[in-house]
């Protein structure tokens, strides 16, 4: 069979792999509690490409379909606040690879616009990071689509581009340190609730749940200031390679 037709199908039974579906892989077990604020990572997407010799645009666009399903788990659920790490700041820029990356979210931020889901329950989409300091043709599609979702506050869902948990911390100080020069704060009542006050992240309380794709069990580089309590669930897998039944196993952890 050729090899686009196995992608083909693939992507077509992401959605299934994925959206919630009453009762089935445990859910009906899950009545306890939910996250009010989950945030995961997307973690190995390219290297999943290379490992399995698959098309990167396919695999880019077979992660944003799984990306904007979680939404689906979110208001299901109750999930007030989601936030994913999509595009750290650490990925190289100046390769074809993000090129490519660039064009599936472009698509995707496009399409997420338009989602019913979005616009039914009322989920606000923002963008965090430094999203302003990429190419131009991201821009318009990021900008739309906040201004599309600026009046809702049902449900929340950040999307991290060209972002750094320790960026983010660094700006926060930096913002302070110039209230200080301005004699606007006496820097011996700095508190942690004033950084907290300048994170990107401000509005929003810390994560409950962080769900870490990729193989390595190490502190994702994701809203660190307010991670402090968070339990973190390692999906030991690539972000492509995500199913329901591995989020079902995160929000089961989180009860215990």
């Amino acid at each position: 069979m050729p090899e686009e037709t196995v992608l083909g199908k693939g992507i077509e039974k992401v959605k299934e792999l994925i959206a919630p579906k009453p009762d089935t892989e445990g859910e009906s077990s899950i009545k306890l509690k939910f996250p009010n604020h989950l945030a995961l990572t997307m973690e190995g997407i390219f290297r999943h490409s290379q490992e399995k010799k698959l098309d990167l645009a396919e695999t880019y666009k077979k992660s944003f379909i799984i990306l904007k399903n979680l939404v689906t788990i979110q208001v299901k659920h109750n999930i007030t606040i989601l936030t994913v790490l999509a595009v750290p700041s650490s990925t190289r820029k100046d390769t074809e690879n993000f090129s490519v990356l660039l064009d599936s979210l472009i698509n995707f931020l496009n399409d997420l616009k338009k989602d019913p889901t979005i616009h039914k329950n009322k989920v606000k989409v923002s963008v965090l990071g430094k999203w302003y300091d990429l190419p131009g043709r991201l821009i318009t599609p990021i900008k739309e689509l906040m201004d599309e979702t600026r009046d809702y506050d049902a449900f929340f869902m950040n999307i991290c581009i060209n972002y750094s948990g320790q960026e983010e911390i660094t700006d926060a100080l930096k913002i302070i340190a110039r209230q200080v020069k301005a004699d606007k704060i006496d820097p011996d009542l700095i508190t942690k609730e004033i950084v907290k006050e300048n994170l990107y992240s401000s509005y929003f309380i810390p994560p409950d749940l962080i769900l870490k794709t990729g193989l390595k069990h190490t502190i994702p580089n994701l809203l660190l200031w307010d991670s402090v309590y968070s339990k973190i669930y390692f999906a030991e897998k690539y972000w492509p390679e995500l199913k329901r039944s591995d989020i079902n196993k995160a929000f089961k952890m989180f009860q215990d």
